[in-house]
């Protein structure tokens, strides 16, 4: 939070120096382009004396050149403290091109007050280069000012820049998933943590293949959880790389459970790797619901199209005679 408010603060700065080498600009003008300012119909008594005032202490007006120097003075200050987006586009011959633009608009344009044209003509030429001038040297500034601060061959992909500060506490309880991490933040390579303090409310992991899922979440929720005394139910899609995985670990983590537990495998592709499994056992039919889950699901694997088909009166009802036969049988 201090930190912020040290920018912000830093950013008021650069913008009120910015006003003050506007101020210079504006002042320049009303002096310099005095005549034509009186036949337009403006006349402020008020800043006329402020203006003689300075003129007549520190000769502020005693050439073109002096309120110049100091608005593109101020203009440079301004353009130290600022921050930016790194452009790769960005060369230091497009901004020599523009400085060097903005220097003769603005710093060579004094004839222009001299033009055979009405005054107020003159102050319009005079005035539109050298605002033109005003913002090339801006542009120039701010671009100078980026390319002191970021040296863009070195982060190439603005990595850097686009860090941010992440959790580095490790918040355990017993329930607790800590992911490990790694971040670089301000040129420097933190550990962090991805607390996942209540697991409870579920965890969905996104990646395309090979972006590493299992190697970095996955692996360490199987590991962990039965580290905990958790009891598993692991879809190995790549079998048996998760369940060697989840072996391994129960065997290092027998001694956390209170109950002794099994390991089972379940493979369809491999039956001679696979555990015998009875879904119609009568140990695990509590009530006649679940008798109908498993003809639902006996029946619509033998005929596929009923899946298109579900709540139709030939569909249903042999899916209810079977449950029928599982719950009395």
């Amino acid at each position: 939070m201090q930190q912020e408010d040290d920018l912000r603060g830093l950013a008021k700065v650069m913008e009120f120096m910015r006003a003050i080498s506007i101020i210079f600009i504006v002042v320049h003008i009303y002096w310099f382009c005095y005549q034509a300012i009186v036949d337009m119909g403006i006349n402020i008594g008020v800043v006329d004396k402020i203006l003689l005032n300075f003129q007549n202490t520190a000769g502020l007006f005693s050439n073109l050149l002096v309120t110049k120097v100091f608005a593109i003075i101020f203009l440079a200050l301004s353009c130290l403290g600022t921050k930016g987006v790194k452009n790769q586009k960005m060369t230091w011959q497009k901004i020599y091109a523009t400085f060097l633009g903005g220097l003769v608009l603005f710093f060579m344009n004094w004839w222009m007050l001299d033009l055979p044209f009405s005054p107020i003509v003159n102050m319009v030429i005079y005035t539109v280069t050298m605002t033109v001038g005003y913002i090339l040297f801006l542009m120039s500034g701010v671009w100078i000012s980026r390319m002191f601060k970021h040296n863009l061959m070195e982060d190439v992909f603005n990595v850097a820049n686009e860090s941010f500060m992440q959790e580095t506490r490790l918040m355990e309880n017993e329930y607790s998933v800590n992911l490990p991490t790694k971040f670089v933040y301000q040129g420097k390579e933190w550990d962090g943590w991805i607390n996942v303090v209540n697991p409870f409310r579920a965890t969905i992991v996104l990646g395309t293949p090979g972006s590493g899922k299992s190697y970095a979440v996955v692996n360490n929720y199987i590991k962990q959880t039965i580290a905990k005394g958790f009891a598993t139910y692991i879809y190995d899609y790549k079998f048996d790389d998760l369940s060697v995985i989840a072996y391994n670990e129960l065997l290092k983590n027998i001694d956390k459970y209170k109950v002794k537990p099994s390991f089972y495998v379940i493979n369809f592709d491999d039956p001679r790797r696979s555990h015998r499994c009875n879904p119609i056992n009568p140990k695990f039919m509590v009530d006649i619901s679940d008798a109908y889950e498993s003809a639902y699901t006996i029946m619509l694997n033998l005929n596929k199209t009923w899946i298109q088909k579900q709540g139709d009166f030939f569909v249903e009802s042999p899916i209810i005679l079977l449950a029928a036969i599982i719950w009395y049988l």
